[in-house]
């Protein structure tokens, strides 16, 4: 309980002092230079992870639209959120719909992927490819006799998606801005 009481009464000044080893003297150049690597590769391991993860969700979604693909193009109508549309689209249309859906998830998924420098310019490329899709099947939703909202993925699926990945891209990279600085900040210092 002491040790609690003493911890609530520590100043916020002893934060904001220089990390130190032992608490009696700066840490030396080599010290730091080891902290930020290892502040780096933790960086690039969280990068690679989290990106892998948005990547097979986004994956998982494209299969889902490969196969609706499928069924389409074999048995037209058959699923229940393409039968909705089947007063108002021609079947041709919503195959396509879907393939330009595939594409916006396969931008997204390279954007993700591969560190390059149009990276960024292949996930913005998917959210205008979503909202294209998203404009196309919201005038055809509200064509509809009754609004269906079971389907609103259908618009914003691929536009999510994008978006998602977008903001992802922005975080990490953000993460790595930071640590940079903190490799401008280090401060030169010789042990005795």
């Amino acid at each position: 309980m002491k040790k609690l009481a003493r911890k609530w009464r520590k100043s916020p000044e002893d934060d904001l002092s220089l990390p130190t080893r032992d608490d009696n003297r700066p840490i030396d150049t080599q010290e730091q230079e080891e902290l930020v690597r290892s502040y780096e590769r933790r960086q690039a391991q969280q990068s690679r992870l989290w990106r892998s993860v948005f990547a097979v969700l986004l994956f998982c979604f494209a299969v889902l639209l490969v196969y609706s693909i499928f069924q389409q193009v074999s048995s037209p109508w058959e699923l229940r959120y393409h039968a909705y549309f089947m007063e108002e689209v021609d079947s041709w249309m919503i195959i396509c719909a879907d393939w330009v859906a595939v594409v916006a998830c396969s931008l997204s998924i390279v954007g993700l992927l591969h560190d390059s420098r149009y990276r960024k310019r292949r996930i913005w490329y998917s959210c205008f490819i979503g909202m294209m899709l998203a404009v196309f099947w919201l005038y055809y939703m509200l064509r509809l006799p009754r609004f269906r909202w079971d389907v609103i993925w259908l618009p914003f699926g691929p536009l999510s998606g994008a978006g998602i990945s977008l903001y992802v891209d922005h975080l990490l990279d953000e993460s790595s801005e930071e640590i940079r600085k903190l490799r401008g900040y280090m401060y030169a210092f010789k042990a005795r």
